[in-house]
């Protein structure tokens, strides 16, 4: 059908560790390069969780190398994601993230594909809540969420690192569409027939120039982004902040 799935089974969270992102860039390249793939359709095989965000165990205790190999990481799965060629759409089938105790990757993930159909449910957020661990999103992150949601909606949400509940996801513009979870892939995959319809390069072309600036200026500051991570992640104060969170995380788990 020219339609591939791809479903996070990452027990238990589906959380973005070194190892996840790895086999996801993978899988990712893999679609990317077959011709017969035209779109995708990125959901999650565990119950109750899309993505929890970002494994901040990748993030606390390890060395400055581990840091820098974990956020190109990120930064490759983000530049294939909301480069890709593919139709891409996000079956969001629970909350972005389980807990506000993850940074929102999650929801990053979701934002960067080119539609997000969400389960209505009033007990399933999503958000951008980086600030909630005192972390700052990356302005790629930012560019992401701004060009979904326009500035003045982004701005408000990153300083107060929001989770937003389905409804209110959809008021602001985060998500798509709402549907009821029994219809979620059903309706992922009406709407990706609707896209396919049209023909590839056109929309492609128009993709590529909507999304260049930002891919770009990724590019050109990738390497400073990776050291601006480092630097900022190793900080005591932010080590601090984060182990605070997983004890809490650890606490709530028992």
């Amino acid at each position: 059908t020219g339609v591939a799935t791809v479903k996070f089974k990452s027990p238990p969270v589906n959380s973005l560790s070194l190892d996840f992102l790895t086999e996801l860039q993978i899988s990712l390249e893999k679609l990317e390069n077959n011709r017969g793939c035209r779109g995708v359709i990125f959901t999650s095989a565990i119950p109750n969780v899309f993505s929890s965000g970002l494994d901040i165990t990748d993030m606390c205790g390890k060395s400055m190398e581990h840091y820098a190999e974990f956020w190109r990481a990120v930064q490759r799965m983000w530049l294939t994601l909301y480069g890709s060629n593919m139709v891409t759409i996000a079956a969001v089938n629970a909350s972005s993230s389980e807990t506000p105790s993850y940074p929102a990757g999650g929801c990053l993930f979701a934002l960067s594909c080119d539609y997000r159909i969400m389960a209505d449910n009033p007990k399933f957020f999503i958000g951008l809540n980086e600030s909630q661990l005192g972390i700052v999103a990356p302005f790629w992150f930012k560019d992401t969420f701004v060009n979904v949601v326009g500035h003045r909606i982004a701005e408000r949400s990153l300083q107060l690192g929001l989770l937003h509940p389905a409804s209110e996801a959809l008021q602001l513009g985060i998500v798509d569409e709402l549907v009821p979870e029994e219809e979620l892939q059903d309706k992922a995959a009406a709407v990706l027939a609707q896209w396919l319809a049209l023909p590839d390069h056109a929309r492609q072309l128009t993709k590529s120039m909507m999304r260049k600036s930002v891919l770009d200026r990724l590019v050109t500051h990738q390497e400073d982004d990776v050291q601006n991570f480092v630097s900022f992640v190793s900080k005591e104060s932010i080590q601090k902040s984060l182990r605070k969170y997983m004890e809490m995380m650890r606490k709530r788990k028992g």
